[in-house]
């Protein structure tokens, strides 16, 4: 005989190991098991209940369950009985997950997220591939990491995450961001149809980017990184107004007239609020056999740039100079990132090294509230 209530308690704790793929918690703890029963042959019984019908992880989410159940002592065998969460219970859960607050911007002046946005001066210079690569690497030191794709019209990081054709799930009035290589993405190349051209005004594409800052759910987040459209329009201007805490990187390549241009988007950033932190320079050079360095678009533009751009009161460094490599396209072209790809590629090797900088960069307190309060 068994103690049916007993191993019914461990069911449940032993449940509390399945995630949800898409809300990176606990099924137990968004309040997906509706029941745990054990009969007297030792045969489990889980009411398990998916956030929406049709949801993408319903497979993945019912096998992980009817695992965890049958790897419990005293468990000889389990059925999983699986339905859909009421409105209420969406409703619900939408609550929890929010904390409790109403739908609201993700990343006030009081959020501890560190924000990068990742901008140019000129399109081509390789900044959505820095960023996606940037993102990767930083979610590789264990960081949870946000992406996103702020470049409406020229929308490219789900392509380059290798998950072109993925939909967010959502559940109420809340989106669920798909998950690459360990990133939460969000892209407007997710809600339209393929080889669709996006011609929006300014009053839409700001409604998009704050949508995708109140409706999208990222969880708690450590960094958040945003890929900039290049120049100086209407989403630079609206990130401006919605997160001038933002950390603003200028990317360039070494021509001089790239880096002429660069300084612009580098300047709005400031009329806006937001403090610029850095240049990365790409496509510096490409290795030739005998060691030397073909310097296809010349050299120096990451140093004029950054010099451009300090002030006596916010000196602006060079984070990295990124070399032309071959490896860097491919892994764009696959969906796999250089980083994970052929992270001892020469141009990998460097991203890593600026996504490591900017891991460790110090997040300050000041003017925040902690949420705490005394006793």
């Amino acid at each position: 005989m068994i103690d049916e209530a007993l191993v019914a308690n461990h069911v449940f704790l032993n449940l509390r190991n399945v995630i949800d793929p898409e809300i990176r918690r606990p099924v137990t703890e968004l309040d997906m098991i509706g029941g745990v029963s054990v009969d007297a042959d030792g045969v489990a019984s889980i009411d398990l209940k998916l956030t929406i019908v049709g949801c993408p992880a319903a497979t993945s989410i019912e096998r992980d369950v009817h695992d965890a159940a049958v790897g419990t002592d005293g468990v000889t065998s389990a059925r999983v009985n699986v339905s859909v969460m009421s409105p209420a219970e969406r409703e619900a859960l939408t609550a929890k997950l929010r904390g409790g607050r109403p739908k609201a911007m993700q990343f006030g002046p009081d959020s501890l997220t560190r924000i990068y946005a990742i901008t140019s001066g000129k399109g081509g210079v390789g900044k959505s591939t820095l960023t996606a690569n940037l993102a990767v690497a930083i979610a590789e030191r264990g960081l949870r990491v946000g992406l996103v794709d702020a470049d409406v019209f020229g929308f490219s990081i789900p392509g380059l995450l290798g998950i072109a054709g993925s939909k967010p799930t959502q559940v109420g009035e809340m989106i669920l961001p798909p998950v690459a290589h360990g990133v939460k993405v969000i892209s407007i190349g997710m809600f339209v149809d393929d080889h669709t051209a996006v011609s929006w005004r300014g009053p839409m594409l700001h409604r998009t980017i704050q949508q995708f800052l109140t409706d999208v759910f990222f969880g708690d987040l450590d960094v958040l990184l945003l890929d900039l459209p290049p120049g100086t329009g209407d989403i630079a201007i609206s990130l401006g107004q919605l997160l001038p805490q933002a950390e603003v990187i200028v990317v360039t390549t070494p021509q001089a007239a790239a880096a002429e241009v660069a300084e612009r988007s580098g300047l709005v950033a400031r009329q806006t609020g937001q403090t610029v932190i850095g240049v990365i320079e790409n496509m510096a050079g490409l290795a030739q056999p005998d060691g030397t360095i073909l310097e296809l678009f010349g050299s120096g533009g990451g140093v004029d740039a950054a010099a451009r751009l300090t002030t006596p009161e916010q000196p602006v460094p060079v984070l990295g100079s990124v070399p032309l490599s071959l490896a860097l396209r491919e892994g764009g072209d696959s969906g796999v990132p250089v980083v994970l790809a052929q992270p001892d590629d020469p141009a990998a090797t460097v991203i890593r090294s600026i996504a490591e900088t900017l891991s460790t960069r110090s997040r300050g307190l000041a003017g925040r509230k902690l949420g705490l309060s005394p006793r």
